[in-house]
């Protein structure tokens, strides 16, 4: 019995601990960049576009595709970047605990 209640003590705070994380990663504010920086784009920890910059050298009509591959680039890099910290964060939450390869937290 008493290691139901343990379970159910560890659980609990794991939900409070889990609960902040969550409140933090969406407040995070990842940037990606492309072309050397030329294009940045800073990203929510939960994906949402905040933010994009543009180097005014650019703006030019013949380098319109460029510009829009670089945005592709540096949104991408955003994405990874919120990603990877979002899996160190989630492995400190549940560091311990015995999850299976794979399950993604939250559910």
């Amino acid at each position: 019995m008493k290691d139901i209640m343990g379970m159910m003590k560890a659980a609990q705070e794991m939900k409070g601990k889990m609960e902040t994380m969550q409140a933090e990663i969406a407040e995070m504010a990842i940037e990606g960049r492309s072309g050397g920086g030329l294009v940045t784009v800073t990203l929510s920890g939960k994906g949402d576009m905040r933010g994009l910059k543009i180097d005014p050298s650019l703006f030019k009509e013949d380098s319109i595709e460029i510009l829009e591959d670089l945005i592709l680039a540096a949104h991408n890099d955003a994405r990874s970047k919120v990603e990877t910290e979002t899996n160190a964060r989630m492995q400190e939450v549940t560091a311990g605990l015995p999850i299976p390869p794979g399950m993604k937290l939250p559910f």
